[in-house]
This record gives C-alpha cells, sequence and structure tokens, in this order.
C-alpha cells in the first residue's frame, strides 16, 4: 500500500494507474467505475483517497504552450509548481505568488485553495484561466474565464469532484526580482494596533511562532525589487529585530534548505517560497493543519489560541500566519473575504494532535474558521458545510458533471454531498 508524502495515511487501494497521454487518461476514465486523481501527495487526510481506483498524473508534467499576447501558461494536471518556475523564469514570465514549498503539484494546489501569502495575493487557484477536465465518460469539458466565468469560480477549487483536471492555463507576468529578510522576537501584542501595517509591509509577509510565549519567533518578509528601488532594511521592526544570518522557521534547524535571507536579492521563484527548489523535502515526521477566517478577526483569534498555547506547543514543530486577499471561487476558504490562516506543523503523533485541533477550534469558532480541505481537522461535516455559502451550487456543479459519483470518495461525500 502506498502512502503520502507525510507518511501519515495509506491510501485504500493498490489499484494505481499513471497514464502518458490525454487519450490514454480519457480512456482510463470511460473505463473506471470508481476513482480519485493523486497529485504530489501532500494532503494529509483522505481528500484524495479511493478503495477503488487511484489515478497519478506524474507522468502528464509538462509546460504545453506560453502565451506572450496574453500572458498565460498552460500546464499539464500532473506538474509541480518547481518545474513550472524553472521554465517560466527561463521564458523571462513568473507567477504572481507561491506556496511555502514547490513541491506540490499545481492541480492539487489549486484543487485545494492552497496559498501563499500577502493582502493583494489571492489564493494559487486565482491565477485559473482556463481548465480543461476529463469528466465521468471520458470526453473533455473546458472551463473558461472567458466563456463561463461563474461555473470556473465554481470548478476550479473543485476538490477533485467534477472530473481529472488534464490541462490547466494560469496568468502569468514578467519576471521579477526579490529580497528576504527576516526579523526575530515580534511581541503578539504589536498586532493588536498593528496588524495592517504589518502586513502591508511587504509583498508576502510571514509570522512564525512556537507558542511557547506571546512572542513570533520569525517575521519573514518578502519584497519585490525594481531598477529605480533603494532599499534600506530598518534594525528594529514593530520591536523585533533583524535577523543576522539566515534561518529555518523551525527552532533549531539548519537553514541551508531554505531560500536565502538577509537581503539578498535573486529571482522570484528562490524568494516566493520558503523552501529552496533544489530541495527535495524528507517524507514524513510532520502533520499538518490550518485555519481561515476573516482578516478582521485576526488579533482576537491569535489571542484565542495563545489562550490555550501550553496544550499546543508540545505538540508543535512551529505555526505560520499568512494573509490572503479575497476571491470568487466557490470552495475556496477565502471566497468574498480578505482572510487570515493559522497553519500549524505537528510533530508526527496523531493520537496527541487529534486532541489538541478540537481545543484549537473550539477557541476559533467564534470566527467562523475554515479548516483547509488538505489538512488534518476535527471540525463536524455539519459545521464544514455551513461555513460555504455557494455549497449548494457546487454540489448541483457536481451533480451535472457527475451525475453517478464515478469521482466521489467518502470524504466528498461525507463534507459536500450528504
Amino acid at each position: 500500500m502506498k502512502r503520502n508524502w507525510a507518511g501519515n495515511f495509506q491510501y485504500s487501494t493498490t489499484n494505481w494507474h499513471e497514464p502518458e497521454s490525454m487519450e490514454e487518461l480519457q480512456q482510463l476514465v470511460s473505463q473506471l467505475t470508481k476513482l480519485r486523481v493523486i497529485g504530489s501527495r501532500h494532503s494529509f487526510n483522505s481528500i484524495a483517497d479511493s478503495n477503488k481506483n487511484i489515478v497519478s498524473l506524474h507522468k502528464l508534467n509538462k509546460v504545453l504552450s506560453i502565451d506572450h499576447e496574453n500572458a498565460t501558461v498552460t500546464v499539464q494536471g500532473g506538474i509541480k509548481y518547481g518545474d513550472l518556475c524553472y521554465e517560466l523564469q527561463k521564458h523571462g514570465y513568473a507567477l504572481h505568488n507561491l506556496a511555502s514549498l514547490p513541491h506540490i503539484s499545481v492541480a492539487g494546489a489549486c484543487a485545494t485553495a492552497t496559498h501563499g501569502s500577502g493582502n493583494h495575493n489571492q489564493n494559487l487557484a486565482a491565477t485559473v484561466r482556463t481548465m480543461e477536465v476529463v469528466t465521468a465518460d471520458g470526453s473533455i469539458i473546458t472551463f473558461s474565464k472567458d466563456q463561463s466565468e461563474d461555473e470556473l469560480h465554481g470548478a476550479v477549487v473543485g476538490l477533485g469532484a467534477l472530473g481529472v483536471v488534464a490541462t490547466l492555463t494560469l496568468d502569468i507576468l514578467p519576471s521579477y526580482q526579490m529580497r528576504q529578510d527576516v526579523y526575530e522576537n515580534l511581541p503578539l501584542a504589536q498586532l493588536e494596533n498593528n496588524f495592517d501595517t504589518i502586513f502591508s509591509s511587504a509583498y508576502s509577509v510571514s509570522l512564525f511562532t512556537d507558542w511557547q510565549d506571546e512572542t513570533f519567533n520569525q517575521v519573514w518578509l518578502k519584497n519585490k525589487l525594481t531598477d529605480d528601488q533603494t532599499f534600506k532594511l530598518e534594525e528594529d521592526f514593530f520591536g523585533a529585530k533583524a535577523a543576522k544570518e539566515n534561518v529555518h522557521p523551525v527552532p533549531g534547524v539548519g537553514a541551508e534548505n531554505c531560500t536565502a535571507q538577509l537581503g539578498v536579492s535573486g529571482n522570484w521563484l528562490d524568494r516566493l517560497p520558503h523552501f529552496r527548489m533544489d530541495f527535495t523535502p524528507s517524507a514524513g515526521q510532520e502533520l499538518q493543519s490550518e485555519y481561515i477566517l476573516a482578516r478582521e478577526h485576526a488579533y482576537d483569534a491569535l489571542c484565542a489560541i495563545s489562550e490555550i498555547r501550553d496544550h499546543i506547543a508540545p505538540h508543535l514543530f512551529i505555526s505560520e500566519v499568512r494573509t490572503i486577499a479575497q476571491d470568487e471561487l466557490w470552495m475556496s476558504p477565502s471566497y468574498k473575504q480578505d482572510s487570515v490562516a493559522f497553519h500549524f506543523t505537528w510533530h508526527d503523533n496523531w493520537d496527541a494532535v487529534q486532541h489538541v485541533l478540537p481545543l484549537i477550534e473550539a477557541q476559533l469558532e467564534p470566527f467562523q474558521a475554515k479548516p483547509h480541505w488538505g489538512k488534518l481537522f476535527t471540525t463536524s461535516p455539519e459545521k464544514v458545510k455551513s461555513l460555504y455559502e455557494k455549497l449548494p451550487d457546487f454540489k448541483q456543479l457536481i451533480m451535472k458533471y457527475d451525475p453517478h459519483g464515478k469521482f466521489r470518495n467518502d470524504f466528498i461525500n461525507k463534507y459536500i454531498i450528504n
């Protein structure tokens, strides 16, 4: 039996399929009675699981074309961000944002509303302009911003429930340079009156804490550079001090696998992620959870989490706080809502973590926090469904394109359909 990247989840079937062409994929989909699609196996829960058939697109991983006139790139569904970024940079282009890890698949990240950080940066799925999906009978359906933007908004964060995402066309922009600076020991209290200023202080901002006390261990600031820009780094950032050497988000871990800091300029793809493209994460040794809520509640929600930090800290590697701009995608946690995300990277001890998660969820209950679709949570299906106003429309979309449930699994039935 195969496992996910973290090793915490074992897939429920040995029937794995790896098509090597669009035609083979279409034929496979039409023949199988039930299936789910796997990306880079970075989900921590059962969202991609099937007890019948799993289809991996890792052999369909090419950049198909770059449209210079419309500033878009079209890729196959199995490509990972790292490979896409290298190809874009080679042609003088870039993406608007990236997640912490560049080793995740584009289609998987979009299907689960995975995100980077930034007041004006939406989640990664928001760059999708067109999407080709192989539906239950093996035919190809095109969702396009130009033809039916509303349906595209419903399909992009599709949770794998509509079909197999065979190709994606993404908006791109000219390549750019960035620098990354880190400050250490930012008091939580500084966010009460300065949250907007802190998170507006760079193109991408991340706060890291191990919840040992009411302090953020690190502030990571990623700034775009322009030719005529002079950049002066202040020693003090709301009480935090500039780091004197490259650091890893997790205390005590060496920084050799992290992207360069200390204000050294570099290409966008070598600064936007926290971890280097040429670093392959080892499988396992961690679990992940994340909760997304309205940005206006950020400080109060952080204080609520701080109240139970003694329960969190013993089981935690690190926690990260980022902001996400609102979008129009139906099943995105940031649908029509500027958001803040609280991410938790846990020690690989599910027995302990599953007792901590309900405590966190209870503290975040007043703020209507939505769990990340691909990470670990204990929020009830009823609660999850209540948080998505477009859920009825999404269910109708599923019924339209997969009326007999070929692409549904226990996760989709539990949190979406039933």
